[in-house]
C-alpha cells in the first residue's frame, strides 16, 4: 500500500548516504539520514549492500531494534544525562549503544568499546567520555533499565495520545505490540498450486509455516430480497521465523508472495462482492451494463506495488467459472460475462514499474493473460487519482462495477515492518492525509455503476483516517450504503462501518482498515 502522507517538513532529506567505516558506523549513519526525512525502505538495501554477508544479520538487527525502540530509548538517554544533549549525532550513537545491551545481548566490553570507536570515526571524538559513562552505568544493571525502557511506549508523544483516544481498550497492548518485529506471511498462488502442497515444499526446504485462516461474511443484498450472508475463507502462511525469498521453493516463479496475513483479505472481499453484483437481478436501478459486449469493469485505485491486483488476477485466472458463469435464480448455471477489463492506477512512474515487475514474477501480465487465452484485459496507468476519470471523454461517467481502493495513508498499522515511520510522521501529517484521501473518494464514487462496490482499505490504525473518514463521506452522498460485515469474521473490530484490525498478536497480521460500500 502507498504511504504518500508527507514526511516532516521541518528535516531535509539528505543525498549523500556515505557507507564507510564499522558496522556501526554505517549503522549510525542510517539511522542520521532517517532522521533527516529518509525512508528506511531508501536507505536499507544501501547499507546492507555495503557490507560483507557475516555483517549483514548486525546491521539489520542492530538499525531495525533501535528504531522499534527509539522514543523509549530517547526517554531513557535523557534520564541517564545529567545536561540536555543537543547535538544528534551523540544521542543516535548512545542510542545505537544502548540497543546493544539492552536489546542485543552483545557483550558489555564489545558494544561499549566499538561504540565509542564509533563516535571517534564520526568526528564526535568529543563526546566519548560522556557515551562511555553512560554505556558503563547501564551495563552495571542491563535487567533494570531494559524494564525502565519497556515500560511504556515507544512512540511520538503525539501518535501515542490519538491511539490512547482511539483504543483505550487496547492501548497497553498495541503499544507493546508496535515495538514488535511483525511475522512473515505467504500468500499462495493458488493458480500454480495449492497451499497444502506448497506448505509441504515448504518443509522440503527446511523452512516451518503454519496454515493461517480467516473467515469473512457479510451481508449482501440478494435477487431475493433478502440479505445473502457470503462467507469467505482466506488461506495463508506464516512462517515461524523469517526467510530470504530466495530461499523459498519456486518463488521465481511465482509460486508464492510475499503479502502480510490481513492485506490478504482485501482480494477475496471485493471479488466476492463483484459476483455478487453480477448474479443479483436489481429491477430498481437503472441499466449501465454495456449490454452489447458483457463485459465487466473493475479498478484498482492507488494500486503499487501490486500485491492486492496480483492477489484479485489470481483470483479471477483460477476461479473464471465463478466470475464468468454466474448462477442465476431461474437457470442454470450460466455464460454471462465475456471479458474483465481491469484498469490498475498509480501516481508515481517508479511504483508503476514495480506493478509490472511484480506481475511478470506471477506470469500475470497482458502477456501472460493473452498467452493464456484468459478473457482478461489489464491496463496500467500512471495517473493521480485525485483527478482521473476512467471514462475519458465519454458521456457517461458510469463507469467501473467494482472498484478496490487500496488509499493512501500514514501506514501506522504497519510501524511493526517499518520503524521509521513513528519518527518521519507528524500530526500535521494525519490531517492532509485525509483530506487527500476524501478527494480521491469524491473522484472515484461517481465513476461507479449503480449496484457497485468500492473497497475502502488502509494500512493505518488511526479512525480519522478510517471510520472517521467513511462517516464523513456518507454523510456527503445520499447513495452510499455501508455493507454490515457479519459474525462470521473472525478479524479485526467491528465499527460503526467496517472493520479495524490491529497489530497486538505477535503472530497476526498488520493493522488495517476494511469498509465495503456498495452505491444505491
Amino acid at each position: 500500500m502507498r504511504s504518500t502522507a508527507p514526511r516532516n517538513n521541518k528535516l531535509k532529506p539528505s543525498s549523500n548516504l556515505i557507507m564507510n567505516g564499522s558496522v556501526r558506523v554505517r549503522v549510525i549513519r542510517t539511522l542520521l539520514a532517517i532522521q533527516n526525512g529518509q525512508s528506511l525502505a531508501s536507505v536499507l538495501d544501501p547499507l546492507l549492500n555495503s557490507l560483507h554477508d557475516g555483517d549483514k544479520g548486525f546491521a539489520h538487527a542492530l538499525l531495525l531494534t533501535t528504531l522499534r525502540q527509539w522514543y523509549a530509548l530517547e526517554r531513557l538517554l535523557d534520564s541517564l544525562a545529567d545536561n540536555s544533549i543537543d547535538e544528534k549525532e551523540v544521542r543516535t550513537t548512545i542510542q545505537v549503544g544502548l540497543t546493544q545491551l539492552l536489546y542485543l545481548q552483545v557483550a558489555d566490553h564489545a558494544a561499549i568499546h566499538e561504540t565509542v570507536e564509533a563516535a571517534k570515526e564520526i568526528e564526535f571524538a568529543h563526546a566519548t567520555g560522556l557515551i562511555n559513562a553512560i554505556l558503563r552505568k547501564v551495563a552495571k544493571n542491563p535487567s533494570k533499565f531494559r524494564k525502565k525502557c519497556d515500560k511504556k511506549h515507544s512512540l511520538p508523544n503525539w501518535l501515542a495520545y490519538q491511539l490512547k483516544q482511539d483504543w483505550s481498550e487496547q492501548y497497553d497492548d498495541l503499544m507493546q505490540g508496535l515495538r514488535q518485529p511483525a511475522p512473515m506471511f505467504l500468500r499462495v498462488n493458488t493458480a500454480v498450486t495449492s497451499i497444502e502442497d506448497y506448505q509441504q515444499a515448504l518443509v522440503e526446504f527446511e523452512v516451518e509455516a503454519d496454515l493461517v485462516e480467516l473467515t469473512s461474511g457479510f451481508n449482501l443484498p440478494s435477487s431475493s430480497d433478502a440479505a445473502a450472508s457470503n462467507s469467505i475463507l482466506t488461506k495463508g502462511l506464516r512462517l515461524h521465523q523469517s526467510t530470504a525469498v530466495n530461499a523459498l521453493p519456486q518463488f521465481a516463479e511465482g509460486a508464492a508472495s510475499v503479502q502480510d496475513m490481513h492485506a490478504q483479505l482485501a482480494a477475496p472481499l471485493i471479488h466476492n462482492a463483484l459476483i455478487n453484483k453480477l448474479s443479483v437481478k436489481n429491477d430498481d436501478a437503472e441499466d449501465d451494463t454495456d449490454t452489447s459486449n458483457n463485459e465487466i469493469r473493475i479498478l484498482d485505485a492507488c494500486a503499487a506495488p501490486g500485491g492486492k491486483l496480483a492477489h484479485w488476477l489470481e483470483l479471477i485466472s483460477s476461479n473464471e467459472s465463478s466470475l464468468f458463469h454466474v448462477k442465476q435464480d431461474d437457470a442454470e448455471t450460466s455464460p454471462v460475462i465475456s471479458k474483465v477489463k481491469i484498469t490498475a492506477i498509480d501516481n508515481e512512474a517508479p511504483r508503476i514499474e514495480r506493478i509490472h515487475t511484480n506481475l511478470q514474477r506471477l506470469n500475470l501480465s497482458q502477456h501472460d493473460l493473452q498467452q493464456a487465452e484468459k478473457n482478461i484485459e489489464l491496463n496500467i496507468v500512471c495517473a493521480d487519482a485525485t483527478t482521473w476519470q476512467g471514462a475519458g471523454k465519454k458521456k457517461s461517467k458510469l463507469v467501473f462495477d467494482a472498484i478496490l481502493l487500496d488509499s493512501p495513508c500514514t501506514a501506522t498499522g504497519v510501524i511493526r515492518r517499518h520503524p521509521d515511520i513513528s519518527i518521519l510522521r507528524t500530526e500535521e501529517d494525519v490531517e492532509q492525509t485525509a483530506l487527500l484521501q476524501a478527494d480521491i473518494l469524491h473522484n472515484l464514487w461517481p465513476q461507479l455503476k449503480v449496484g457497485g462496490y468500492l473497497l475502502y482499505v488502509t494500512c493505518s490504525i488511526l479512525k480519522q483516517e478510517n471510520v472517521e473518514q467513511m462517516q464523513d463521506f456518507m454523510t456527503y452522498y445520499n447513495n452510499v450504503v455501508a455493507v454490515e460485515f457479519s459474525d462470521d469474521c473472525n478479524w479485526g473490530i467491528e465499527q460503526a462501518i467496517g472493520r479495524q484490525c490491529l497489530p497486538i498478536d505477535s503472530a497476526s497480521g498488520d493493522g488495517f482498515y476494511y469498509a465495503l460500500l456498495m452505491k444505491s
